[in-house]
């Protein structure tokens, strides 16, 4: 797929046989590009200028003539030299002047400037182009504010890469921490303070300006742009979330958005639980923001904490007097309706979903039309345990609006997630086609979360093979996705939309890696390993054992297997027969064009047949070359290792595991796993092996003995009330694997938790009520008692 050599020189054949052909050019010019020579590719670009007649199209201000010409300068930014990075970027800026006349997208041209001048470190000219940018219209896009809080702080080169990848609603403010100067000039920036006479910033007692090229004076951004969203969001971000400040301007925002009904406020503030976490580098950018999103985390969070008690106040004055606190402005009753939901949702997000549950009916009562409540009850029901009641619940609302195809599809993925695949399709079928299959067409329409949650649905039924079958008709999208790429080639080199093509083939490039089809590829490694674990027994063809059987039982039993076997056959006849009427096109199909292939394995079982060493080592090695950075994809490459007896490859895993997240609970479990698997194994492998083995587990250990290990896990877990759940099951199922400690000691270790720490879901408490009921008989009273805590946590949680 990515024979970029071969493509070179197939192109460089075509264009020496068609040299008037600009397609040719074009292709033989990206070619050399995608090879890694932006040299040789400015100079194809040069030579196919000259080889046009002065007064041609190529020269004058045009869709073609524009992106032909910034794409030119996006491979002009991409030359490097030894000792001086930046010359393809200073030749790219003084580019950008020479085809201004020509380029047709402002914006981009603008935009490619912006980031120039930041690797430069031209953060005055920088500023000015970011406002001509906000002037454009680019108020609400984020990665022009970041950009201009780099500018306004000079942050380094490194810093401005970083901030001009991230996307959604990230800045320089949420992806570190800033200094007291550069914490104050952003606040000034961002500011909606007050105004002198002439309309300048106050700053001191001094106007405060910013001058653009022409010598404008601009207002800061806030006066400049009073509507913008995007500004006032942003400026929350800036402020510490333990000053008065930021109590005053979280007030009046989330006032604002109450009064309004707005009921993406709960999601949209929690993106502010920002914590401090270091990435194990060297000096003051060794430190960054990651979201907290764990209840226990969010629950300590000051942002969080500062919802809580604005909330709670909003609900009593408004319930009091239809007011806000220390406001005389009455307000209507939907106001109070919308800081109920407010405070449910962050009830959720606390894990607290009893009390969310009795302020989301305050809200059903209120107003039995909103479907938002619905959804939201559903949420908090399947959160606390009994998903049955949330799929009733969230059907209950769709039923409300059968036009919303959001809440259908929210409708059908509870319902599956409830086992209830029936009711489930018939949901669905609702927007599919409704003369043929639904399950059918939604698998033509490439529906990829419906059927990841089948499949989920089906394994948890333990349908491996039908399971299966759908998480590779998810494997098959995904390949579907990277050939389509074929389609744009000839397309994107007639339109010359260069640019967006080569960002097409970094996308292709990465898709194994994006989250859906890495959910698909860890699920049929986890399949595999279960198969290869517990083979799966078939006895419907087998014989049964005649030798133990009288005459007359040998005979009812041969008679028995006949007429089986006859049946057998007369119904792979009938299935034959109805397979090919089913695949002979009918008039409504012959009018569409349409014929749907017949899926002869829809069981999987086909799919189970296969070896699941073979596939379970093929789907673990794309998941760890495409998603590096996830836990997951390193820990399902360990199972898959050791069980090949693959001990070296088996420590690389643990190794990138404790890269990513020493503290996880995956990692202590595998580690203690590979610890007991080497001292068991009886053949001895290289000596080389052996030796890196040796020096490189040590390490994982810390030095320490197998016992050492586990006791010193034991210590830190029990002195860490934050611990989470997982990690104290691994570390208890360690202490009575390894003989170590007393059964008591290793039941205190989760039920003294109380349930505070992180990592408390339904899923984990069953995981640790297993371990609990594994111990012995004894531990009766103990599995009451653990019971007793998850159902406090948990009240609607049914089948512990």
């Amino acid at each position: 797929m990515r024979d970029l050599m071969g493509f070179r020189e197939t192109r460089l054949k075509i264009l020496t046989l068609r040299p008037n052909s600009k397609v040719h050019w074009l292709s033989y010019a990206l070619g050399v590009h995608v090879c890694g020579d932006p040299e040789g590719a400015i100079g194809v670009l040069d030579s196919y200028v000259g080889t046009l007649e002065e007064g041609s199209t190529e020269f004058c201000r045009g869709f073609e003539s524009s992106e032909l010409a910034l794409y030119k300068n996006r491979v002009l930014s991409e030359i490097r030299e030894v000792g001086n990075e930046l010359v393809g970027v200073k030749k790219a800026l003084e580019h950008l002047e020479e085809i201004r006349d020509v380029v047709v997208d402002r914006t981009g041209w603008l935009q490619a400037k912006l980031s120039y001048q930041l690797q430069l470190g031209m953060f005055c000219e920088a500023r000015d182009t970011c406002f001509l940018l906000f002037q454009r219209g680019c108020t609400e896009d984020h990665r022009v504010h970041g950009a201009y809080m780099c500018a306004l702080v000079n942050c380094d080169r490194d810093t401005c890469v970083q901030v001009q990848k991230l996307r959604g609603t990230g800045t320089l403010a949420t992806l570190r921490p800033l200094t007291d100067t550069e914490r104050k000039i952003l606040i000034d920036a961002y500011e909606d303070s007050a105004k002198d006479c002439d309309g300048s910033h106050i700053q001191n007692g001094a106007p405060y300006d910013v001058h653009d090229g022409e010598g404008a004076t601009k207002k800061n951004l806030a006066a400049r742009f009073p509507r913008s969203a995007a500004i006032k969001r942003i400026y929350l971000t800036l402020l510490s979330p333990s000053s008065e400040q930021f109590r005053t301007s979280i007030d009046k925002y989330c006032q604002r958005q109450l009064i309004k009904g707005v009921p993406s406020l709960g999601s949209d503030l929690s993106a502010m639980y920002l914590v401090e976490k270091s990435n194990g580098n060297v000096g003051y950018d060794r430190i960054h923001y990651v979201l907290a999103t764990d209840p226990a985390d969010v629950k300590l969070h000051p942002v969080y904490q500062q919802l809580v008690q604005l909330t709670d106040s909003y609900i009593h004055s408004l319930s009091s007097q239809n007011t806000f606190p220390n406001d005389s402005t009455e307000h209507p009753p939907s106001t109070l309706l919308w800081a109920w939901y407010l405070r449910s949702i962050l009830h959720e997000q606390a894990a607290e979903y009893a009390n969310g549950i009795t302020l989301i009916n305050k809200c059903i009562e209120h107003t039995p039309t909103g479907v938002d409540f619905y959804e939201l009850k559903a949420r908090l029901l399947e959160a606390g345990g009994d998903i049955q009641q949330a799929a009733d619940v969230v059907d209950a609302g769709r039923d409300l609006d059968h036009q919303d195809r959001y809440i259908n599809n929210q409708t059908t993925k509870t319902l599956l997630r409830a086992g209830r695949e029936e009711d489930a399709k018939k949901r669905i079928a609702m927007f599919a086609i409704h003369e043929g299959d639904p399950e059918q067409n939604l698998y033509d329409m490439q529906c990829t979360w419906f059927e990841l949650e089948l499949a989920d649905s089906c394994r948890r039924k333990g349908q491996l093979g039908r399971s299966l079958r759908k998480y590779m008709s998810v494997v098959k999208h995904y390949e579907d996705y990277h050939e389509d790429q074929f389609d744009f080639h000839a397309y994107c080199i007639r339109k010359v939309t260069l640019r967006t093509y080569c960002e097409l083939l970094k996308f292709e490039d990465e898709i194994w890696g994006l989250p859906f089809y890495g959910h698909a590829a860890e699920e049929i490694v986890k399949i595999y390993l279960h198969i290869l674990d517990t083979p799966i027994q078939s006895n419907d063809d087998d014989e049964p054992d005649y030798s133990k059987m009288t005459s007359a039982e040998r005979k009812k039993a041969k008679n028995i297997a006949r007429k089986k076997k006859k049946s057998q056959e007369k119904s792979d006849i009938n299935g034959c027969k109805k397979s090919e009427d089913s695949s002979k096109p009918t008039d409504d199909n012959r009018k569409k064009g349409k014929r749907h292939p017949v899926n002869e394995d829809p069981n999987g079982l086909e799919l189970i047949a296969l070896d699941p060493t073979t596939e379970a080592k093929k789907f673990a090695a794309i998941l760890v070359r495409h998603a590096p950075k996830n836990i997951s994809s390193w820990a399902l490459q360990y199972d898959v290792s050791i069980r090949r007896g693959k001990m070296l490859m088996a420590l690389q895993a643990l190794c990138k595991i404790k890269h990513i997240d020493g503290n996880s609970h995956q990692l202590f479990a595998r580690t203690v796993d590979f610890s007991l698997k080497l001292a068991s194994t009886a053949t001895k492998g290289h000596p080389t092996s052996e030796m890196v083995i040796s020096t490189e587990f040590s390490k994982l250990l810390n030095n320490q003995s197998l016992e050492g290990y586990i006791q010193s896990a034991f210590k830190t877990v029990k002195a860490v009330p934050m611990s989470s759940l997982p990690l104290r099951v691994e570390v208890a199922k360690a202490m009575v694997s390894a003989h170590i400690g007393t059964s008591d000691d290793a039941l205190s270790l989760i039920l003294d938790s109380e349930l505070v720490g992180r990592g408390v879901t339904v899923n984990s408490c069953r995981e640790a009520l297993q371990f609990i009921e594994s111990v012995g008989p004894d531990s009766a009273g103990l599995k009451e008692q653990w019971k007793m805590l998850v159902t406090a946590k948990f009240p609607f949680v049914k089948d512990l």
